[in-house]
């Protein structure tokens, strides 16, 4: 090793301040940090190479490699001619002939992952004799998508007057990466029973919370989607269904009909009756009349004294 020749106490010295210069650069990234460039989907992103080319060259000078996953070239240059692009990428890159940055306009999802740009220089030199690498450091592409506004329905399950028992369900679509969702009941925070729905790894998610409850009182419920740090969310009003208030009830159209019915039959039958009994007393009146009239007639008659006469006789 060398040190033998010298003091162990210097030997350990050295050790020593390597590690500390070790330690150093850890501290001060010295080791190679890992580049992560965020875009959402649609738009359109740049991923930055680790190489610049001088203002007194020209891209004729080298060789550029895109390539995404270590194995798939996205885009090539050599010579400062294009001589391959991928069929995925077609019309969606550009690559910027001064510092080799990569455009991808339109990125998708399926986008992300680790890409490495490699650029080597095809001028030899004594030291260097032919193409030789300059650089090949990695950048990783994140691409998010926004979720839809999340939809909150209820639907009610029973009812009776001192509560009222609904499923809420809170859903939400399109979005990535693989999101969270919890609710909010008048600002306590409770867990829903979640599914989630993807095709793959690298596709949209849909997402669905449900959420059984027994509602005593009107309640507030806020849901929530949280996903790459961002939040979207609606409430909705879960309302008591029955509060068992005994309404009056109309009076139905038979029940009208024969309140109609009677009445009218009532006011005929008094109609009649005040026609009928005045009538019917003055001809028993008149009646009357007619025989004390007969009467006192036969009394006053002088046959009716004879026959009185002969009675008193006898």
């Amino acid at each position: 090793m060398g040190c033998l020749p010298v003091p162990a106490s210097w030997c350990l010295k050295r050790w020593l301040g390597l590690g500390l210069i070790v330690l150093y650069c850890i501290t001060l990234g010295c080791a190679q940090e890992k580049k992560v460039v965020k875009s959402k989907a649609g738009e359109k992103v740049g991923l930055p190479c680790c190489y610049k080319i001088p203002s007194s060259e020209s891209l004729q000078n080298y060789r550029v490699y895109w390539q995404m996953n270590v194995t798939d070239v996205v885009l090539a240059y050599s010579g400062g001619e294009k001589i391959f692009e991928h069929s995925r990428y077609v019309n969606r890159t550009k690559l910027d002939l001064e510092n080799l940055t990569l455009w991808i306009s339109s990125v998708e999802i399926l986008d992300s992952g680790p890409y490495q740009c490699i650029v080597q220089s095809l001028q030899s030199s004594p030291d260097k004799p032919g193409s030789h690498l300059l650089c090949g450091e990695p950048v990783t592409l994140f691409v998010t998508a926004d979720f839809s506004k999340p939809n909150v329905e209820k639907e009610v399950t029973a009812s009776s007057c001192e509560s009222t028992e609904m499923v809420v369900r809170c859903s939400s679509h399109g979005g990535f990466p693989k999101p969270k969702i919890y609710g909010v009941l008048n600002n306590m925070s409770v867990v829903l029973n979640t599914t989630w729905e993807s095709e793959s790894s690298l596709s949209p998610y849909n997402v669905t919370g449900t959420l059984w409850l027994n509602v005593s009182k009107n309640i507030n419920f806020t849901c929530f989607v949280e996903y790459d740090g961002l939040l979207r969310s609606t409430s909705l009003l879960l309302a008591k269904a029955n509060d068992c208030i005994v309404s009056a009830a109309l009076p139905s159209y038979n029940v009208i009909t024969a309140s109609t019915i009677i009445i009218i039959t009532f006011l005929l039958a008094v109609s009649l009756a005040a026609k009928y009994f005045p009538r019917h007393a003055c001809s028993h009146c008149s009646k009357n009349q007619a025989s004390a009239e007969d009467v006192k007639e036969i009394m006053n008659s002088p046959h009716s004294c004879k026959v009185t006469c002969e009675m008193s006789s006898l």
